[in-house]
């Protein structure tokens, strides 16, 4: 498809972006354009956007940003089978090789060669993106696109969630961001016998508790430690989801988890972390898990069947929604902590 399309582009190595007008892109043979109908902001944008220490290290601007998006197909490639014109789609943000080894052994999520739409490559904060035929999940015309947008960020919560076994636990969910946010709910909808939501941000753990959270603990008021465990007849929780990569949240989590529990880890921490190894992981017993992008594509599945049941607190997780134009508005929001997930629609 010739022409121009309206983008929301990372101009230059400082803080900001500018939306502009750039072609719109082109595709090979197993490539498919899609229309973007809408596209969510990330935790990633907003560090991108604020142009910290990761974002120098890892961008190259100038370049189309955003990688949380869902939309309508509207060409394919001539070597495309699965995915036709018309379909709705979401997108699996992790370009992987298929050949290393990760990938051969069915662990693609954690590639070798990953590139990331948005990150290492074009992404889509624009009217179009083209994708790789390959990374599309085909959703049901039935899910709003708002909700389906965020289908990449939940599968990232339902990864941490459901890594190991959830029924009837007791689930704490340190960080409660959007992703952390989406945890809490589908921990709930997976069956958790009761789940905790800590933060230090009074809005989000209002949002937590409009959700399902079971209890809210303000770790800058209390101690998170001594709560969870006067809660849990002094033994601690079974499940820990980490998501904050603070790293003093960090060391609570691997003092409040019970022995024999789990603690999932997909927060990144800036710096390194000091843990009792002997007494929070080895005499405990404990199994750690990191966490990373979503398991292609059994956690979509996973993702899809909880979006399309409903059991999903979505529509409260999704708190703002603005046009691409009104880009500075979502990221001052997401600045501030003062939201859940903020949706542009191009």
């Amino acid at each position: 498809m010739d022409g121009q399309m309206k983008a929301l582009m990372k101009h230059h190595a400082g803080r900001g972006a500018k939306l502009v007008n750039v072609p719109i892109p082109g595709i090979g043979p197993h490539d498919v354009l899609i229309r973007v109908k809408a596209t969510s902001i990330c935790g990633t944008d907003v560090h991108i956007y604020q142009w910290d220490d990761w974002a120098k290290s890892r961008v190259k601007p100038p370049y189309v940003f955003g990688h949380e998006f869902s939309g309508e197909v509207v060409e394919v490639g001539s070597g495309v089978s699965r995915v036709k014109v018309g379909d709705h789609v979401s997108c699996e943000t992790h370009i992987v090789c298929g050949k290393c080894p990760a990938c051969r052994k069915g662990e693609a999520h954690v590639c070798y060669n990953t590139e990331i739409i948005g990150v290492d490559r074009a992404g889509c904060f624009a009217e179009y993106v083209a994708m790789p035929e390959d990374n599309l999940w085909i959703n049901s015309k039935e899910v709003p696109h708002e909700y389906a947008s965020i289908m990449e960020p939940m599968g990232n919560a339902v990864h941490t969630a459901l890594s190991g076994p959830i029924v009837g636990k007791d689930v704490a969910v340190i960080g409660c961001g959007p992703i952390g946010l989406i945890a809490v709910s589908v921990a709930q909808a997976a069956g958790a016998r009761r789940v905790f939501a800590l933060d230090i941000n009074p809005y989000r753990l209002e949002l937590a508790q409009s959700i399902g959270a079971s209890s809210t603990i303000h770790s800058g008021e209390v101690d998170a430690v001594a709560e969870i465990r006067s809660h849990t007849s002094g033994y601690g929780v079974d499940v820990v989801l980490e998501m904050s990569g603070h790293p003093h949240a960090i060391q609570q989590g691997f003092s409040m988890v019970a022995p024999g529990g789990r603690v999932s880890m997909l927060g990144l921490p800036t710096r390194s972390v000091e843990l009792d190894i002997a007494n929070d992981v080895v005499f405990k017993g404990i199994t750690v898990h990191g966490i990373v992008g979503r398991r292609m594509y059994e956690t979509w599945e996973q993702t899809a069947g909880l979006l399309e049941s409903g059991k999903v607190e979505v529509e409260k997780i999704i708190t703002h929604r603005f046009s691409l134009e009104e880009f500075e508005k979502g990221f001052d929001l997401m600045m501030r902590g003062e939201s859940g997930k903020v949706v542009l629609f191009p």
